[in-house]
């Protein structure tokens, strides 16, 4: 299967995972995911009023979540289950103002046998920024 299309499946999967979803993950139903796959996973976001914190920001919460998200549906895109989360870490190296776009890009750094570590960055679209760095580190059941 070429990389492209085995990219639009995923993105399609993981896009039906949220619209569907009445858990957390509904926290990311402004989230387009943009393709993926083999350990990684790429998305975009318009920050919206619902992300921004008092000053119009993009609230570090919402920041956190972003990683901790998009870095385990680039850990799906292997034949694993994610499990859950042992350690993540985020920098915050600049704000994102109510309206940016941005891009989040996740990659599966390395894997063992039963931990996984994989990082994000988030950048703002207009001039390729970026605005945070995270890491997590996961347990996993690789099959």
């Amino acid at each position: 299967m070429g990389t492209r299309k085995k990219g639009l499946e995923f993105a399609k999967h993981i896009t039906e995972i949220i619209t569907k979803s009445t858990g957390f993950e509904n926290q990311l139903n402004k989230v387009k995911i943009l393709g993926g796959g083999d350990g990684t996973c790429c998305a975009e976001l318009k920050v919206d009023q619902d992300h921004v914190n008092v000053s119009n920001y993009l609230h570090t919460g919402y920041i956190v979540t972003l990683v901790d998200m998009i870095t385990t549906y680039a850990l799906m895109s292997k034949p694993c289950h994610p499990g859950v989360s042992v350690d993540i870490s985020v920098n915050f190296l600049k704000g994102a103002k109510l309206g940016d776009d941005i891009i989040i890009e996740a990659n599966l750094a390395k894997a063992g046998k039963n931990l996984a570590v994989i990082d994000c960055t988030l950048k703002n679209k207009k001039d390729d920024s970026v605005i945070a760095k995270g890491t997590q580190l996961k347990y996993v059941n690789f099959e």
